[in-house]
């Protein structure tokens, strides 16, 4: 799920007190949660959900170590290999394991649709919805060493955060970063482009090529971020070029044409050079995130009126999610998988944004996630979806739907 822009100053920690367990919902979220059928009960329980972790892969030799850097117990989660459930009141931030690289700070339910995406050795994998990172780091620890991850938002410095995030767990090796509309992304695999350049013999072309990323940028760029400072933008207008702000050295791109990489892709390419499997944990109102709703306590419940509750956003967030999903979907491969997920616990916004989408797409087809069967969740409204919700799962709300595509 992407996560919204919030108000500036400090952001409260949810372990900094202990929160009372019956939160004052304002009349407003009231009437939201009453629109779409949801039971103002479930935010009562946010003192008594954990929170969740996930072990860097090789560091479970030393979970007594970080028991005491966290100064808690951690309890395996039994249905999620390398997550522990600790005290929701604990603080994760400010500890040596975190500021190490030793854990993740990820719920359960996040980590269950990125399982359900089936990523294997060699995979071709697309995060559409990257920021802030935590999902994009467990799809680069499951590929380890192979393949490639191209992650995705709109947001330059939100996509930022996951290039630190990349580096802190010496992940990006294998990973390229566009800031870019995940609507209308278009670039492929670096697989693909290296067929186009074989063909390629037009000496008039830009011949620039990438050499080794660095954090040092061209007087190009630098003028280029002047610009987009002066006019206040935020976010990369429509119509505007991807922006590669991180590729690793094994990406694929050291040595390719620039030109030849960012080249768009023709909508049938997709089919047989597309990603393996592609990730849309698309932008929502986080309604089924408690310990998100909670921390507006602290903002104010102004602000959730403005970003939250608003109708003329949530319409268009209804209309960003369906082209998030149809767009995910044009880039991947015959036979490759897509995981769409939101953390609204809402139908509109899940099963109806489903539905549209399936009657507009012959080639998609709903999957059933086989590893479900163990997990502590409950159907969708459509059969082989899921959803997590505190009183069934113990974790924060969390829709999920698997789709394969079919050849046409």
């Amino acid at each position: 799920m992407e996560e919204m822009d919030y108000p500036e100053g400090p952001v409260p920690d949810c372990g900094e007190e202990k929160q009372d367990a019956s939160l004052p919902l304002p009349a407003a979220f009231l009437e939201f949660l009453s629109e779409n059928g949801l039971d103002p009960a479930v935010y009562s329980m946010a003192a008594t959900i954990p929170r969740y972790i996930r072990l860097k892969p090789g560091m479970e030799s030393k979970i007594a170590e970080i028991e005491g850097e966290l100064k808690c117990g951690l309890q395996k989660v039994s249905w999620l290999p390398g997550f522990y459930a600790i005290p929701p009141e604990t603080q994760i931030a400010g500890s040596k394991a975190y500021q190490q690289g030793k854990i993740y700070g990820i719920d359960a339910a996040s980590g269950a649709a990125i399982l359900a995406l089936d990523v294997r050795p060699g995979d071709h994998v697309l995060d559409l919805c990257a920021a802030p990172g935590a999902k994009l780091c467990m799809l680069a620890d499951i590929l380890g060493g192979t393949g490639s991850l191209t992650g995705v938002d709109v947001a330059k410095h939100r996509l930022s955060a996951c290039r630190t995030m990349l580096q802190k767990y010496s992940l990006g090796d294998r990973t390229r970063l566009f800031v870019a509309d995940g609507t209308l992304f278009s670039i492929l695999p670096v697989n693909s482009n290296l067929r186009r350049m074989e063909g390629s013999v037009d000496l008039k072309e830009d011949v620039s090529t990438f050499s080794e990323w660095s954090s040092r940028r061209s007087w190009k760029d630098r003028q280029k971020a002047k610009k987009a400072n002066a006019t206040g933008s935020q976010h990369p207008l429509a119509s505007s070029e991807p922006e590669l702000i991180y590729y690793g050295k094994h990406s694929g791109l050291v040595g390719l044409r620039k030109s030849d990489v960012l080249c768009p892709t023709a909508d049938d390419e997709a089919c047989t050079s597309g990603y393996d499997k592609v990730l849309v944990d698309a932008e929502c109102t986080h309604d089924g995130s408690i310990k998100h709703i909670q921390k507006f306590e602290f903002w104010g419940w102004k602000t959730l009126d403005r970003r939250v509750l608003d109708a003329e956003r949530t319409d268009n967030l209804l209309q960003l999610q369906l082209h998030l999903l149809t767009n995910g979907f044009r880039l991947l491969k015959t036979g490759g998988s897509l995981v769409y997920s939101t953390c609204s616990m809402t139908v509109a916004q899940n099963e109806n944004v489903v539905r549209q989408f399936l009657s507009t797409q012959p080639s998609a087809e709903l999957q059933k996630i086989d590893l479900s069967d163990s997990w502590p969740c409950r159907s969708g409204g459509i059969p082989k979806t899921l959803r997590f919700d505190p009183a069934t799962s113990q974790t924060s709300g969390l829709f999920v739907a698997k789709f394969s595509k079919l050849p046409t």
